[in-house]
């Protein structure tokens, strides 16, 4: 009886889906924002990145006993430590609210944490079409909408930063926030990374 592949694939869905847990999660401690709940939910994040991890090593054991995995074994280890990046990226997000003592939430910071959650969700739709990318009709639609809010939270950093700098904030408000958006566009930057290993393996493929 031939030995059945591993299912990379799922698992690459199973990894990212954490990803969309730690950005709703987020975007649930900021929209209830209470600063001294800060330690709870960074230690719910934290399982949340815990489990993250386990679902990667787990992944790479599998792969480093494969004897012939469905791609290549160098883009199956690059997407997920893509997909890993991602979750870890959010996480900080949180951790740094709590290393800058932040004690209340700005709605464009609120706003910006939905483009995250929303691009978390959108690479979660392409990771489930990947395992169909030789016949998909709209896998590159999926990789395109990624894009498209990668964009949309450089625009929310833009933005954020000089109403920032033209709001009359104190120099500390526009030293914390600053860094808050950079933190946040991370984590848009890391779901664009990891569709974009998702387009090279179709191109190596096709």
């Amino acid at each position: 009886m031939k030995k059945q592949s591993n299912d990379y694939f799922e698992m690459f869905v199973s990894m990212v889906d954490y990803s969309c847990r730690a950005a709703e999660d987020l975007h649930e401690s900021l929209v209830h924002f209470d600063p001294d709940r800060l330690t709870e939910q960074m230690a719910r994040m934290h399982e949340i990145e815990h489990a993250a991890d386990n679902a990667k090593h787990e992944l790479m054991q599998r792969l480093s006993a494969e004897f012939l995995p469905p791609i290549e074994r160098e883009d199956i280890i690059a997407l997920a430590n893509e997909i890993d990046e991602v979750t870890d990226s959010i996480e900080d997000v949180l951790l740094k609210m709590y290393m800058y003592n932040v004690t209340s939430i700005r709605q464009d910071a609120i706003d910006f944490v939905k483009v995250i959650s929303d691009c978390c969700h959108a690479l979660k739709n392409l990771l489930e079409e990947f395992r169909h990318f030789k016949k998909s009709d709209h896998i590159q639609d999926l990789i395109i909408e990624i894009n498209r809010l990668e964009n949309e939270g450089d625009n929310h950093y833009t933005a954020n930063v000089h109403n920032l700098f033209v709001s009359g904030a104190s120099p500390l408000e526009i030293f914390v926030w600053t860094e808050m958006f950079s933190k946040m566009e991370k984590c848009c930057d890391a779901c664009e990374h990891t569709a974009n290993v998702v387009e090279s393996v179709i191109m190596k493929n096709s």
